[in-house]
């Protein structure tokens, strides 16, 4: 492929499920965020720029409690502190010679855990210099779609229940996890899965507040720890 090509093949992975799946959770991200009184605008540059439905809810949610900013800013800012590893895995797979910096840091701003995934399962098997164009038809793809549907969820909030709204929301995530487990090739993310999934709720019992933090780092451990022992 030249690297139009790859741009395009990108675009095509993305315009399937991944854009419908992450748009019907975007329109109740931008329903939700109608019925708790922020303006469109707010719920449409929170898609541009946190680009992560957890940090979005987030500040929806603190917003609407009336914390401070710095407060709300905080908590975004570690919620998408997950990012920092998926981009360090990801980008030494997509550096090729002669791409300008500032496409890697474009990169990085349109990543989500969607296009994370498609791209670790696809990449590998391409030549290096259209592995970034490639990712960046994918990714602004499924963004601008979010994007789109973030607003189509505000002009809609009227007409859609409370838990219709949630339900949307929660359809990524699980789309999420269907295609990591799909990868066969991906054994310790499964295992890594497999491991939050049972580590996660005996945290929530003594630990509410920290379950998903405690999950992910104990039930990545984990894995690491027995994938690493399988191997040897």
């Amino acid at each position: 492929m030249t690297p139009r090509e790859a741009w395009y093949a990108g675009f095509r992975e993305a315009f399937g499920a991944p854009a419908w799946v992450l748009g019907v959770g975007f329109i109740g991200f931008g329903s939700l965020a109608q019925s708790q009184g922020l303006s469109m605008l707010h719920a449409a540059l929170s898609t541009v720029t946190i680009w992560a439905l957890p940090g979005q809810l987030i500040l929806v949610e603190m917003h609407t409690l009336g914390a401070p900013f710095a407060a709300i800013l905080l908590a975004v800012v570690f919620s998408s502190s997950r990012f920092l590893p998926m981009a360090v895995t990801l980008m030494p797979h997509l550096r090729a010679p002669g791409v300008p910096t500032w496409r890697y840091y474009f990169a990085g701003q349109v990543l989500a855990m969607t296009s994370w995934a498609v791209a670790m399962r696809h990449i590998p098997d391409q030549a290096r210099p259209v592995r970034l164009p490639f990712f960046l038809g994918f990714a602004i793809t499924i963004w601008a779609v979010s994007l789109l549907c973030t607003i189509a969820g505000y002009a809609l909030a009227g007409s859609l229940p409370g838990p219709l709204r949630l339900a949307f929301i929660f359809a990524n995530p699980l789309y999420f996890i269907l295609i990591l487990t799909a990868d066969l090739r991906g054994r310790m993310v499964v295992l890594a899965l497999v491991c939050g999934a049972v580590v996660g709720p005996l945290i929530h019992l003594a630990l509410p507040a920290w379950s998903v933090i405690g999950g992910g780092l104990a039930g990545g451990t984990a894995a690491f720890l027995l994938g690493r022992k399988h191997h040897d």
